[in-house]
């Protein structure tokens, strides 16, 4: 059960994970968040959501207070939700999720519906969906920076050339940095495992549940491109967030909080429509 009381340190899946003290009341609503980062990249909307919600957020396996076991297929990932899920009795949930935390929840809502109740996912990176070669040759050369110890490098480069941009790195704030670095090794992990930028269309397509895939209006092309795919592809709506890029919670949680809150179900409220995103 869900209390204010819940250990900050729970055993899932072989590791110990550390889930931040709950907040709020209302349905429960969990924040996957993507590679680099933990829970603390939340911070600055966990208020504001609180005051809708019952907001779990964790850091996941091989991030920061989490332990970390070796390279782990996203698969992993999903079932660590899911087995926090069931730990905490909060089933179904809402989910809120970036990035690579996108395409766990994504995945979760396909392979374990019962355990959710919506997902909002911001810019998946679908690159199995829709390749992009130069993309996926920085990667490479990210990953393989990353894989012979130079994680400051590698890290830095990687915020600024495939995700938040020239000179993103010094605006970022320091611990935020500090955590990117340390959990680097969880990025290198991700060629490990063949199937982590892929996705069941058809499966998501049959879901019962409401998904709605934001996107930035000034992220890069290929994490812009990729969110509408995967909404074509499962009849999902899309909605942008007007000047975000790949980090809304970071740059703008405003917004991101409102996206949560006209689209989810706060308990005894009913959700506002989703309408599709106007495409250029």
């Amino acid at each position: 059960m869900l209390t204010t009381t819940t250990p900050t340190i729970i055993r899932i899946g072989g590791v110990d994970l550390h889930v931040a003290p709950p907040a709020g009341e209302g349905d429960p609503l969990v924040i996957v968040h993507g590679s680099w980062t933990d829970h603390t990249a939340f911070d600055a909307g966990a208020g504001p959501l609180a005051r809708s919600f019952r907001l779990v957020r964790y850091d996941r396996r091989g991030h920061s207070r989490s332990e970390y076991s070796g390279p782990a297929p996203r698969r992993r990932d999903e079932d660590d939700l899911a087995e926090l899920i069931e730990a905490l009795e909060i089933g179904p949930a809402h989910l809120l999720a970036t990035s690579y935390g996108a395409l766990i929840a994504l995945g979760l809502a396909v392979r374990r519906p019962e355990l959710v109740r919506s997902v909002l996912a911001h810019e998946p990176p679908m690159l199995g969906l829709v390749p992009d070669p130069q993309v996926e040759a920085q990667l490479a050369s990210v990953q393989a920076q990353l894989a012979v110890g130079d994680h400051a490098g590698g890290t830095r480069r990687f915020f600024e050339e495939l995700v938040l941009g020239p000179g993103s790195w010094e605006r970022l704030p320091e611990p935020l940095r500090r955590a990117a670095v340390g959990n680097a090794q969880t990025f290198v992990d991700l060629r490990d495992d063949p199937d982590w930028a892929t996705l069941d269309l058809a499966a998501l397509a049959r879901l019962d549940r409401p998904i709605l895939v934001t996107a930035g209006t000034t992220s890069p092309q290929w994490l812009g491109h990729v969110p509408i795919a995967v909404a074509d592809g499962a009849g999902i709506p899309t909605r942008r967030i007007e000047g975000a890029g790949h980090s809304p919670h970071l740059t703008h949680p405003a917004a991101l909080v409102a996206a949560v809150e006209a689209f989810a179900r706060p308990a005894g409220a009913e959700p506002a429509p989703v309408r599709p995103a106007r495409r250029a």
